[in-house]
């Protein structure tokens, strides 16, 4: 019975420990959430929680163009 205590019927958080911001796109490049969402996801509805949840997929391209490397400075030479 105690177990039944502590199961909760909420989406649970992305989070994967990760959490630097991306400069330009400004979403975690662990979670993909924006700040905006980070902060608010203990206070969201399990709706609003699960539509920010079905977006993350479309987020995760953001991401692909590197910023530097061997090839960027090559290009400043």
């Amino acid at each position: 019975m105690a177990e039944d205590i502590w199961k909760r019927e909420e989406v649970e958080s992305p989070c994967i420990k990760i959490c630097v911001v991306h400069p330009e796109a400004r979403l975690c490049t662990g979670c993909l959430r924006s700040l905006d969402e980070i902060g608010r996801w203990s206070r969201m509805t399990p709706e609003e929680r699960r539509a920010v949840m079905a977006d993350l997929p479309n987020r995760a391209g953001a991401f692909s163009k590197r910023r530097g490397g061997r090839a960027a400075r090559l290009a400043r030479r």
